[in-house]
């Protein structure tokens, strides 16, 4: 077994880590800063194989710099395909979770709760984090499809509806309790 490998190889191997390096960041500049700020399923996936491809493409003697670029490319490319496809209401409803109304009108709707896979202490530690101590104060908990809690209370709220069922989906236009 070789601890140090051969001296020459260790030139190619940094070699190939620093390009893969620069075309990931060059990647990501050009898919913008969705990628990296709001991590969804998808852009996870991105994530995750574009690190697979750089921790794994340098110390392999069989893939050369070129075949990781296009493996790298590929995966990027193809998140910046299905980013643009998601502006088609069909495919976003493959790629995104929408968002959920967890709370209405200080009423717990514990069916929501459970399809976003949060107990009602997860809820409360995230409405403890919103400055929240009463539910009475809160008109609207939604739970956002990056997974973020946004809370509306009664005070901030106007009279009207503010938030659509085109916003909320099937969780506001039914009242699961």
């Amino acid at each position: 077994m070789e601890i140090v490998g051969q001296g020459g190889s260790l030139g190619w191997v940094a070699l190939k880590a620093a390009l893969l390096f620069l075309t990931a960041i060059a990647g990501f500049r050009l898919s913008g800063r969705r990628t990296l700020a709001e991590l969804s399923a998808f852009d996870f996936v991105a994530a995750v194989a574009v690190g697979a491809v750089i921790g794994r493409v340098p110390n392999s003697t069989t893939t050369s710099f070129i075949q990781g670029a296009v493996t790298l490319v590929t995966v990027l490319v193809l998140h910046n395909v299905l980013t643009r496809l998601r502006f088609f209401p069909k495919v976003a409803l493959l790629v995104d979770h929408p968002p959920r109304l967890l709370v209405r009108d200080g009423q717990i709707q514990d069916r929501w709760l459970r399809r976003c896979g949060l107990t009602r202490d997860d809820l409360f530690g995230l409405l403890r984090q919103q400055g929240v101590v009463d539910l009475a104060e809160v008109r609207y908990v939604i739970f956002e499809q990056r997974g973020k809690v946004s809370v509306v209370r009664r005070s901030t709220s106007p009279t009207g509806d503010l938030i659509g069922t085109e916003v909320l989906g099937s969780s506001l236009a039914q009242r699961p309790t």
